[in-house]
C-alpha cells in the first residue's frame, strides 16, 4: 500500500521529568512497576495540505501520590498530506494510525532513555503499542 503522506520533520515539542526530592525517588524506584504508558494524539491544522500530529506520552502512576514522579513527553511529526486526500476518512487513520506507527519507535527509545538517565534504568514497557489495535477500537 503507496503512503498518503511524507514525513517533513519530527521534534520533541516538550520534555518533562518531575522528581520532587529523594523520598519521591524511593518510592517511585519502589513502585515503579505500577506505572502505566498513556499515549494521546492530537492533530493541528497546517497550511498547503500539511499538519502536525503531536504524540503526548505520559509514564505515571494512576494512583496520584504526591511522592510519584511524573514523565511526559510530547513528540511532534510535521506531516504533509498527498493531493488526493481529501475526506476525513482518509485522513484519520494517516493521523491516528500510519504516523503514530512510523515514529512511535523513536518514541520509545528516547522515552526509555529519559527514564534511565532521571535514575530508573531498568525499566521496560510491558506491551508494545499498537496503533492499529487503538485505532479500530475507536472506530468501533
Amino acid at each position: 500500500m503507496e503512503k498518503k503522506y511524507k514525513i517533513l520533520a519530527e521534534f520533541i515539542k516538550d520534555l518533562s521529568a518531575e522528581t520532587t526530592d529523594v523520598e519521591s525517588y524511593i518510592f517511585t524506584k519502589d513502585n515503579i512497576s505500577n506505572y502505566k504508558l498513556h499515549i494521546d494524539i492530537s492533530t493541528k491544522p497546517l497550511k498547503n495540505k500539511m499538519a502536525e500530529v503531536s504524540l503526548s506520552t505520559k509514564f505515571k502512576n494512576d494512583d496520584s501520590n504526591k511522592k510519584s514522579s511524573y514523565f511526559e513527553m510530547i513528540y511532534a511529526v510535521i506531516v504533509k498530506i498527498n493531493d488526493e486526500v481529501n475526506t476525513k476518512e482518509e485522513l484519520e487513520p494517516i493521523f491516528l494510525k500510519s504516523v503514530p506507527s512510523e515514529v512511535y519507535p523513536k518514541i520509545e527509545t528516547i522515552f526509555l532513555d529519559l527514564l534511565k538517565y532521571s535514575g530508573y534504568p531498568n525499566v521496560k514497557f510491558q506491551t508494545k503499542v499498537n496503533f492499529d489495535e487503538l485505532f479500530k477500537k475507536r472506530s468501533d
